[in-house]
């Protein structure tokens, strides 16, 4: 493999997030109190335009958390996108609900409204749009159908910090939004997540569960089960410098993003990623999607840029593929998981860089058999 070798992502962490970790590191505090923790929250519950935000231990126990203060229960149904990270599944399963798979809209990889409409029941509790690869889910329409139906809207919004809808940061809408701070997201803590809601008592509940629902009238008490699934200091304290330049990191995936679509060929069977006109995308993921691959061709095809140094991964596999969410393949999912995959998108690559993996694509699709 070249030494050149481009990842598909990597984090930034310049000095100020080493000075504010070292900062929280000589304070002692370095578990779940410190003030960075209250500064994260505050700030990032700002940006995103919400009343409170709750610093989580992940993305994932985030989901699972806002589903908990929900009160979901075996016999519940939440309706997710067939295409999408496993945790928003598991996180509905963990609570003994049942995930109900809806298909997605080909131009933004959304839930598509449509399919959701047509899976509604007297057991629906939530729907769960995830803003997948960064662009925002159509949510005037999910919430028209949840409105209608009395049920709860949870933003999946690991990947999609800072995206906007209709001029609206995303996790604001509905009941909550969830994010992620994984390593190769927008801003990151390491590990680390996000709950962000207008509803006061929604929070306090989400707040009480998150450690270990501990009463706050007696100490070392607890009326319920509850969770550890606290941030730290530490991460708290990365999260605050990362925070801060969030919009340049963003303008740089925009940049990133014009870079692509300037060098890679497209046509109406090479596409990368849409952006409908009432959306701002964050451009977590580059996407690029070629109608005649199928698994085979697009693993040949990625297994080709490996060997030029130029990392890549699918799309996320369907739920419905799944062991434990097996069902029918849903067409539009389906027919994304082979026929997509994510190029390099991190803070540091160059336009020399685009321009080198761009003149790799053109030169190997050329190479792969049309179907």
């Amino acid at each position: 493999m070249p030494d050149s070798f481009l990842p598909i992502s990597k984090p930034y962490i310049g000095p100020r997030e080493k000075e504010l970790v070292l900062e929280a590191l000589d304070s002692g505090w370095v578990s779940s109190i410190g003030k960075f923790i209250d500064e994260f929250e505050v700030n990032f519950a700002r940006y995103c335009g919400t009343k409170y935000a709750l610093a989580v231990s992940n993305g994932t126990t985030g989901l699972h958390l806002a589903l908990a203060a929900l009160g979901l229960q075996p016999g519940d149904e939440v309706i997710i996108p067939d295409l999408t990270f496993v945790a928003t599944a598991n996180a509905v399963a963990y609570t003994g609900a049942t995930p109900i798979l809806a298909d997605v809209d080909p131009d933004t990889l959304c839930l598509d409204p449509a399919s959701v409409r047509s899976l509604i029941t007297s057991r629906t509790r939530a729907i769960m749009p995830v803003h997948l690869y960064g662009h925002p889910a159509d949510m005037d329409a999910l919430s028209e159908i949840a409105d209608a139906h009395g049920v709860a809207i949870i933003e999946d919004a690991a990947e999609a910090h800072g995206a906007e809808y209709k001029g609206r940061r995303v996790g604001g809408f509905g009941k909550c939004g969830v994010f992620s701070f994984y390593g190769n997201k927008v801003i990151t803590t390491g590990e680390g997540g996000m709950l962000t809601t207008d509803d006061g008592e929604f929070y306090q509940r989400a707040r009480r569960l998150r450690d270990h629902a501990m009463s706050p009238q007696r100490r070392y008490f607890h009326e319920e089960r509850g969770f550890n699934y606290r941030i730290t200091n530490l991460q708290a304290a990365l999260g605050v410098a990362q925070l801060e330049r969030i919009d340049e990191f963003l303008d740089r995936r925009t940049e990133i993003m014009n870079w692509y679509n300037s060098e890679i060929a497209t046509s109406d069977r090479v596409r990368l990623n849409r952006v409908k006109n009432w959306a701002k995308s964050a451009f977590w993921m580059i996407c690029l999607e070629v109608d005649w691959f199928d698994d085979a061709r697009r693993d040949a095809f990625m297994q080709a840029l490996k060997g030029r140094g130029i990392d890549s991964r699918p799309y996320f596999c369907p739920m419905s593929s799944m062991p434990m969410y097996k069902q029918t393949p849903l067409a539009v999912s389906a027919h994304k998981a082979r026929t997509g995959l994510n190029l390099p998108s991190y803070f540091e690559l160059t336009k020399a860089d685009v321009q080198r993996i761009a003149s790799d694509v053109n030169a190997i699709l050329k190479e792969i058999p049309v179907a």
